[in-house]
């Protein structure tokens, strides 16, 4: 009976979509601009001297076009986020805890 019960447990925590704990890859970012395009924000940035563009459709919860600046990404897992594609959240430089979440955005090598 116990076994049922941990089982059931360990079932409800891994399906309630918490990604606390999971691997994550955190890397920190430079914004070098931004834009919108038919409704999509695109944000450009630099991470470890390669390009990359950040991209969410304007007007979903956490879709912000980012100042210029340093900032701190986090890599979901695959099969979290908004997104079908790499998704990403960006936080502060210094913090990433989850009530500081800048932005989630689809993650686009250029």
């Amino acid at each position: 009976m116990r076994k049922i019960i941990l089982c059931t447990l360990l079932v409800l925590f891994l399906s309630s979509g918490s990604v606390e704990g999971l691997a994550q890859e955190k890397s920190y970012i430079t914004v070098e601009g931004n834009k919108v395009n038919n409704g999509v924000v695109v944000v450009d940035i630099l991470k470890a001297g390669k390009t990359f563009a950040l991209q969410c459709n304007q007007g979903a919860p956490d879709c912000a076009a980012l100042n210029n600046g340093k900032y701190q990404m986090v890599e979901l897992p695959e099969n979290f986020g908004m997104y079908d594609c790499k998704d990403v959240e960006v936080y502060p430089e210094e913090t990433n805890s989850p009530q500081n979440k800048l932005g989630e955005y689809c993650l686009i090598e250029k």
